[in-house]
């Protein structure tokens, strides 16, 4: 995927400071220090896009990133940081469900859960959630470079029962590796209609077009 601009658009908490919803969206849940940042930065090849930090609970707000002027990537705040106040963790439910039920634009949710962790009722409340208002989920598991080869595959089938899982419906990712990069790409473009301009080699047919 050739990554030509990716800009911050605004930070919303509640609908009516949505930006105009006229590109497809993809939305990206998790639990706070999951590694949501560091998997947008690593797909839009840039350091610092979206703002890490090693305090977790930093993203208190929804925040809208336009990627190429084709499609929009939002960054939802993440869930179960003990040290956010209850009052923030209670905005936390209201917030994000209602961009979740609302939005025309979204166009499916990216949820990631760390594949050293054993998920929790959040992960399994905000799944069931996506179901119920029937949107698509694909589930990444971020850190993959933490566990070896083997391990991986011990956790991932632990977690494909706890979510009723099918292969297709997951990828290992790392952002420090680029592992599952490529085929993340591949679906974030299923899901959003754009397949065509996010294939693995559409960068290097674009490189070939500009010289023909």
């Amino acid at each position: 995927m050739l990554i030509r601009s990716a800009e911050f658009i605004t930070s919303a908490a509640k609908p009516s400071q949505y930006p105009e919803g006229d590109l497809p969206e993809i939305a990206f849940a998790g639990r706070s220090n999951v590694g949501k940042s560091s998997l947008i930065n690593t797909l839009v090849n840039r350091k610092n896009l979206v703002k890490t930090s090693a305090t977790p609970g930093k993203t208190r707000l929804v925040n809208f990133f336009a990627i190429n002027g084709r499609f929009v990537f939002v960054d939802l705040p993440g869930y179960g940081y003990a040290r956010v106040s209850k009052q923030e963790r209670a905005r936390w439910k209201p917030m994000v469900e209602s961009y979740l039920s609302g939005r025309h634009a979204l166009r499916g949710v990216i949820l990631l859960q760390d594949i050293r962790r054993d998920p929790g009722a959040e992960e399994q409340d905000l799944n069931d959630f996506l179901h119920h208002v029937d949107l698509p989920v694909l589930l990444v598991f971020t850190k993959a470079d933490k566990l070896s080869g083997n391990r991986q595959t011990a956790r991932v089938g632990q977690v494909e029962k706890y979510f009723s899982l099918k292969r297709d419906d997951f990828i290992l990712f790392s952002a420090k590796t680029g592992q599952g990069k490529d085929r993340l790409w591949q679906r974030i473009g299923e899901l959003s209609g754009l397949s065509e301009e996010m294939r693995p080699d559409a960068l290097s047919n674009e490189k070939r077009s500009d010289h023909e």
